[in-house]
């Protein structure tokens, strides 16, 4: 079988980004403490927890959909084993700062189901084909989303709150918490 290298090199550059922002929640959630991790500069601000928790169910959720897979957040347990008070569909878009404020997790944990959430993305993406790139994956969008669309937007998110994560925790700890 012929491989094209173009597509073997948009795989590596995906595969390299999800190992950037594997980095950046192990950075994010190592030693992490309860009062750095739930730290909010005000009452409607986001939480360290909340945004690696909410990132991490947007790439479960979206990736399970390209993919074609059950979520880890309910396939691996990882509902029961974070115990949010949410349904199991919540992902985090559309809470209230009170939900915010309920995301109260150990760094550990929230590292555990990011890294099983990537550990399935990475196998999606060591996949896609030219034809899984152009597949529209939503309609209600003028153009139509596509599989590539969906992933650099999945990924683009994950940075955008990852970097709030480090913002809100580097606040935290100038703070003196924890």
């Amino acid at each position: 079988m012929t491989t094209d290298p173009a597509l073997e090199a948009l795989r590596s550059l995906l595969l390299d980004h999800v190992d950037r922002i594997d980095a950046l929640v192990d950075s994010l959630t190592r030693d992490l403490p309860t009062p750095i991790g739930t730290y909010r500069p005000d009452t409607q601000s986001n939480t360290v927890c909340w945004l690696v928790w909410h990132q991490a169910r947007v790439l479960d959720d979206h990736g399970a959909d390209l993919a074609g897979t059950a979520q880890v957040w309910t396939d691996e347990g990882w509902y029961d084993e974070l115990g949010l008070p949410f349904p199991k569909s919540a992902t985090g878009y559309g809470q209230s700062g009170d939900d915010v404020a309920r995301v109260v997790a150990s760094g550990e944990k929230l590292a555990g189901y990011h890294r099983d959430v990537t550990a399935r993305l990475r196998d999606y993406l060591r996949s896609v084909d030219v034809a899984e790139l152009e597949r529209v994956v939503d309609t209600r969008w003028d153009p139509p989303v596509t599989a590539a669309v969906r992933i650099v937007s999945m990924l683009d998110d994950s940075v955008q709150h990852l970097g709030q994560a480090a913002y809100v925790r580097g606040v935290a700890e100038r703070a003196g918490l924890g």
